[in-house]
């Protein structure tokens, strides 16, 4: 018995990019079949989206990180010069 293959939603980031990496060598490779390929365009569109949304909510939260060690320097700087 084969393992199941995940939904795109609930792969992992790098999960996601080898499997847009496989689509592309296929299409590359001329290895789709014209019946499958656009089922892996619509597929590959899904990935992408998923990989978009991953890297946006990272940006938001590195930012806030970011932020929220700026703020507890500035806050340790002024006790210090109190």
């Amino acid at each position: 018995m084969s393992p199941k293959k995940k939904a795109p939603e609930d792969l992992r980031f790098g999960e996601a990019i080898e499997e847009l990496e496989g689509i592309l060598s296929r299409v590359e490779a001329e290895e789709i079949d014209i019946d499958e390929l656009a089922d892996q365009l619509k597929t590959a569109a899904e990935l992408l989206e998923l990989c978009r949304g991953k890297i946006r909510r990272a940006e938001v939260e590195v930012t806030q990180i970011v932020q929220a060690l700026e703020e507890a320097e500035a806050e340790a700087d002024e006790e210090e010069g109190s």
